[in-house]
């Protein structure tokens, strides 16, 4: 495989260094699991200091996105379910980690989850398809 690709030519919301109001969340391969780690902030609340279950998904479908794009393979989300089990404070730093289930062809099934870092608590997962455009 070649060099690995970097985060340097996009202007994502959630992996983006360089996004002024994105996540800027940093991924990197650890054997087999893609890990990221993030703090939401006071501008991602939904309500009642609990944050927006649209900043959680997204960085679950990003997680499983570098997932693929870390191994030099660019997919494209096709489907999702996301089940969100404890409601997450803003403030609170967490864990976010993907992982391959299984690939078939130009389908690739992945799973992803957000866990608070103080006690390893999963707050929300999601086990989603993504279409492969291309390897390499």
């Amino acid at each position: 495989m070649s060099e690995r690709p970097t985060y340097t030519d996009n202007n994502c919301f959630v992996c983006s260094q360089t996004n002024p109001i994105g996540l800027r969340i940093p991924y990197r391969m650890d054997g087999d699991l893609c890990l990221g780690e993030f703090t939401p902030g006071p501008n991602h609340v939904g309500w009642d200091d609990v944050t927006h279950g649209g900043i959680l998904f997204s960085a679950l479908d990003d997680v499983m996105a570098n997932w693929l794009f870390l191994q030099g393979i660019h997919g494209h989300t096709a489907r999702c379910d996301t089940r969100f089990r404890k409601p997450l404070r803003v403030g609170t730093p967490v864990i976010v980690e993907g992982r391959l289930l299984e690939r078939r062809g130009r389908v690739a099934r992945l799973y992803g989850e957000i866990r608070r870092r103080e006690d390893n608590v999963v707050v929300a997962e999601c086990e989603a398809r993504f279409v492969v455009a291309r390897d390499g």
